[in-house]
């Protein structure tokens, strides 16, 4: 496994190592010896799938302190653009984001601390899976819309598939005000 640093510290692909043969492939999607040599020492607790059809949009999800929950995230098929913003207030990167590609065919994950909001784009017909270290809790359930001017995502799209639910998300500035 290859572990990338991205431009927030704490934000990290994982570029698994492919074993190829004539009957397919095998790779490692977690191995916790190597994760933690890269500094990930998150214990996993709850793992989540879902399918989503082109241009579907999700988030921008988290989950506040002390429910605040690490993912690791993977596209089983198809490719997503996905978004992590970084919502720890002390923080000197409070309110950037670091967006990657992740798809079927690399097999890319994006590591991602709790305290950072998650959101993504789907550029195929895509079933995602994401681990989290934290188990999901309602009342800890936070967002911000997907198009805040502050964070400023390129999503590279002007008319996403979106929940009603993530479309009435507050603002970061809403957010940040609340901290």
């Amino acid at each position: 496994m290859i572990f990338k640093e991205t431009e927030i510290e704490g934000v990290i692909e994982v570029v698994p190592t492919m074993f190829e043969d004539t009957r397919g492939f095998f790779f490692e999607t977690y191995r916790a010896d190597k994760f933690k040599e890269a500094g990930i020492e998150e214990n996993f607790m709850q793992a989540n799938q879902s399918f989503s059809t082109k241009n579907v949009l999700r988030g921008l999800h988290f989950q506040a302190a002390p429910h605040g929950q690490a993912k690791l995230v993977r596209v089983i098929t198809g490719k997503v653009l996905d978004v992590a913003v970084d919502m720890r207030k002390n923080s000197p990167t409070f309110g950037r984001h670091v967006k990657r590609v992740l798809d079927s065919v690399t097999s890319n994950m994006l590591f991602i601390p709790g305290d950072f909001a998650h959101g993504f784009l789907t550029l195929e017909n895509t079933i995602l899976q994401y681990n989290c270290s934290n188990l999901y809790n309602k009342t800890s359930e936070k967002g911000v819309i997907w198009n805040d001017a502050t964070i400023n995502i390129d999503w590279g799209i002007e008319n996403p598939i979106i929940s009603e639910k993530d479309l009435i998300l507050p603002t970061f500035e809403a957010f940040a005000e609340t901290l």
